[in-house]
């Protein structure tokens, strides 16, 4: 059991990490475009520097189109993702595994994966063309949706066996 601890404890730090850099790329990328601040726009790019540098951030094209279905939407998703991906690591090295609060964490996150991906997809679908490899994507957030599911549903026979117990002492 201590190895699984440990294990998920780097997991939750590693993926809280890349969650706050996606989360405030988006950001900083959300905030230096509407304030046109830390911006340098071409014919057909849009760089973003970093903070009172001239070093190219990110690399955009010039299409408000492009900045929001395929920067804004994309980043800040894998930030929310990230994020609610190491809220289920952190499930895992807590003292007690079967309570309500572990199980909303496991819920959070496999309905985010079951149908975030999917809206988001047929959403962007209505401004600009989906490449193939996006369906692929899909798929994979719907396998990690499900079995999640069905792990919150183990989570969740395990606190109502806990419950139980906890009533004939």
């Amino acid at each position: 059991m201590r190895k699984s601890i440990i294990i998920s404890k780097v997991l939750y730090y590693i993926s809280r990490i890349l969650g706050g850099l996606y989360l405030m790329t988006g950001v900083y990328g959300l905030f230096s475009w509407v304030t046109n601040t830390h911006l340098l726009v071409n014919d057909k790019q849009t760089i973003i520097t970093y903070p009172f540098t001239e070093a190219s951030f990110l690399i955009l094209d010039s299409n408000t189109t492009y900045l929001i279905f395929s920067f804004l939407i994309p980043v800040l998703g894998y930030g929310l993702f990230f994020w609610l991906l190491s809220n289920v690591f952190k499930v895992f090295y807590q003292d007690k595994l079967f309570t309500a609060k572990n199980i909303v964490h496991l819920r959070r996150f496999y309905l985010v994966n079951i149908f975030l991906p999917t809206a988001l997809t047929i959403f962007t679908s209505f401004f600009m063309p989906i490449e193939h490899e996006m369906f692929l994507i899909i798929i994979l957030h719907l396998v990690l949706g499900v079995f999640v599911f069905f792990m919150s549903e183990i989570f969740n026979q395990g606190l109502h066996l806990q419950n139980e117990q906890d009533l004939y002492i």
